[in-house]
């Protein structure tokens, strides 16, 4: 069977870093085209300022190089386009109408109301639209995805996923003191533990949200939050947050607790550490094999693993849980098979839209300072 064609939009970090060391080992992907403004470098100018990612004419010499969109989304031979540049909403659309597949980096669009009309144009045009929600494949939640399929902790009561960063470089540049959709943590980072809280559990009956600024701007755009879901069935309260003030050697990721046990992870996933330090390169069989020493730490009242200890005096098996390998190919193995119709895409873009509403909902939450329930409409 032939490669899908892949043409990318932008030739940055995203481009570099997160999609191309996991496309590159698949077989089934050809890299075919890049919509990168930059021109072409001259050979013969060796003053000329080298852009910090390259240019795809450079990397990717075989590859078709388009400077504006009009030709991009005219070429039919690209199958499958993969979104990566800042204004997210009107690319989507031009790549659904001219036919094409498409991927687009999280958090999608802007709006809960943009996100309904590309599902539906996507649906009309019967073409694959997903959201690059790459933390699904992360160490860490295959892990607990595991975990929770096998019993391992009953039914959970309580959940906190958190993605801490202390003081990121890159927000170095939010400067801005008014808030606009698509600004913030909360839409940043946010959008990867949101996805995640909503794949394990669904929509919540309410949120409840406090947005603040740590980096020492007064402003309205958030980069630490905290968003809690609460749920009515089970009595279930999940906590998602970021912070930037946040001094540990390994950051926390998952606490949950259960009627059967607690499951306590610290640290990152390295797939994306060891991309960026190979940027544009194939990612290999162990970028996702995490360290013995972040493993989480699974407490449970019945034996699940040889790695459980029983402690005679607490009556629970305690140990750490060796982590699964973490597979960000796998996200691309799925958008192909779903494109060949032999699977459903595993990220739909509905579920990245709910995630668009709880940011929403966590906005009008903080502005007013009360819980909200869920709601599709306008609250």
């Amino acid at each position: 069977m032939a490669p899908i064609r892949v043409g990318f939009i932008g030739y940055g970090f995203s481009v570099n870093c997160f999609h191309l060391p996991f496309i590159l080992p698949n077989p089934d992907l050809q890299v075919y085209a890049f919509l990168q403004r930059a021109a072409p470098p001259a050979a013969s100018d060796a003053s000329q300022t080298k852009p910090r990612w390259g240019h795809c004419t450079v990397d990717f010499p075989l590859a078709k190089h388009y400077q504006t969109p009009g030709p991009f989304f005219a070429d039919d031979q690209i199958d499958l386009v993969v979104v990566c540049s800042h204004a997210h909403d009107e690319l989507v659309e031009q790549a659904l109408r001219a036919g094409k597949h498409v991927v687009v980096e999280k958090p999608f669009v802007t709006s809960t109301a943009a996100a309904d009309r590309m599902t539906a144009l996507a649906k009309e045009r019967g073409k694959i639209l997903t959201v690059f929600h790459n933390r699904r494949f992360d160490s860490d939640f295959l892990t607990l995805d595991h975990l929770l399929k096998n019993d391992a902790l009953g039914e959970v009561r309580e959940a906190e996923i958190h993605f801490d960063l202390p003081t990121p470089a890159w927000i170095s540049g939010w400067t801005k003191k008014e808030y606009s959709p698509g600004e913030g943590m909360a839409f940043g980072l946010g959008t990867h533990t949101i996805d995640q809280a909503l794949v394990f559990f669904g929509r919540p009956s309410s949120v409840t949200a406090f947005l603040r600024s740590n980096r020492g701007v007064e402003s309205d755009v958030d980069d630490t939050f905290t968003i809690i879901l609460q749920y009515d069935r089970q009595n279930l309260v999940v906590t998602v947050k970021t912070a930037i003030v946040s001094h540990l050697k390994d950051q926390l990721k998952y606490f949950v607790r259960g009627t059967k046990g607690s499951y306590l992870k610290f640290g990152f996933c390295p797939q994306e550490e060891r991309a960026i330090a190979a940027p544009g390169k194939p990612a290999t069989d162990d970028y996702g094999v995490e360290d013995e020493r972040i493993w989480g730490t699974l407490t449970t009242t019945a034996e699940f693993d040889a790695s459980q200890r029983f402690d005679p005096v607490s009556k629970l098996y305690i140990g750490k849980y060796p982590s699964l390998r973490g597979w960000c190919r796998g996200y691309y193995e799925n958008v192909v098979a779903a494109i060949r119709g032999e699977q459903e895409v595993c990220v739909k873009p509905e579920t990245a839209r709910d995630g668009l509403r709880v940011i929403e909902l966590a906005r009008l939450s903080h502005e007013r300072g009360c819980t909200i329930p869920w709601s599709d409409y306008e609250v």
